[in-house]
C-alpha cells in the first residue's frame, strides 16, 4: 500500500495536514536535539521527512540513518536526498530494516524516532521492545503519532477523517483506499494515557507524552 502511494506521499501529507506535519515533526527535532545524541536511527522513516529534518538540525558529527521496510519508499527518500544541495543531509544513510526485527545491535543507539509509524507494526508491543533492545542505557525514543483528540473536537475530527480525508487523498494520490486504511487506524489507536502504559509495558521509564493540535496528535518521549 505504501509503495504504491510512495510518489504522492509527500504532497498528501502536507495537503491533508494543512501544514501542521511541518510544526509536529519540528517539535519532535527539538526533543531529539536536547538530547545531544551520537547515534540516531529514524525508524519508519519513509520519504525521509524526519531524518532530513534531523540532519539540517543536529551537530555535524551525529549519525542518522533512516530505516524503513518499503522500498519504493526509501527510493524516495534517497531520490530527495540526491537533489537537496544542503551537506548535511548527505550524511543520512538509508537503508531497509524491519520495525519488528530491526538489523541493529543492542545497546547501538543513543536516539531513535519514528513518526506515524507506530501505528502500521502488526505488532506494537514487539516493535517497542525492539526500540528498546537497540537504545543503550539512557537512549530516549521518541514516538510521534495521532493520537485520540480532545472531546468537543471529535465530531468535526472523525467526519473530516471518514468522509473528507479520503476523497482528497484519493485525488491527489488516486488511490483512496489508502487513506480510508488511514482513518481506520487512526480512529482505533490508543489515546496518549493508553500508548505510555503500553510503552512502560516494553521496559521504558520516565514515559512523558504532549499533545499537540486538540490531542489529534502526540509526541511520546521514552528511556531505557
Amino acid at each position: 500500500m505504501f509503495g504504491r502511494i510512495a510518489r504522492r506521499y509527500d504532497l498528501a501529507n502536507r495537503l491533508l495536514s494543512g501544514g501542521m506535519d511541518v510544526w509536529w515533526r519540528r517539535r519532535l527535532v527539538q526533543a531529539v536535539n536536547r538530547q545531544e545524541p551520537h547515534a540516531v536511527v529514524d525508524l519508519a522513516t519513509g520519504s525521509g521527512d524526519v531524518a532530513f529534518a534531523l540532519a539540517k538540525k543536529l551537530q555535524p558529527n551525529v549519525q542518522i540513518t533512516g530505516m524503513d521496510f518499503c522500498q519504493p519508499m526509501l527510493d524516495q527518500a534517497v531520490a530527495k536526498q540526491t537533489a537537496m544541495e544542503t551537506s548535511a543531509v548527505k550524511r543520512i544513510v538509508f537503508r531497509v530494516g524491519d520495525g519488528m526485527a530491526l538489523p541493529l545491535a543492542d545497546q547501538s543507539v543513543d536516539a531513535l524516532t519514528i513518526s506515524f509509524g507506530l501505528r502500521n507494526m502488526a505488532d506494537r508491543h514487539r516493535s517497542l521492545s525492539e526500540m528498546r533492545r537497540v537504545l543503550r542505557p539512557g537512549g530516549r525514543a521518541y514516538i510521534l503519532e495521532f493520537s485520540q483528540p480532545q472531546r468537543w473536537f471529535r465530531p468535526l475530527y472523525f467526519f473530516y477523517l471518514r468522509h473528507v480525508l479520503p476523497r482528497l487523498a484519493g485525488w491527489v494520490t488516486g488511490d483512496r483506499n489508502a487513506y480510508v486504511y488511514l482513518n481506520e487506524t487512526i480512529e482505533s489507536f490508543p489515546g496518549r494515557e493508553a500508548l505510555a502504559a503500553e510503552i512502560r509495558a516494553a521496559g521504558f521509564r520516565a514515559v512523558s507524552a504532549k499533545g499537540m493540535t486538540f490531542g489529534i496528535v502526540a509526541l511520546h518521549e521514552a528511556m531505557r
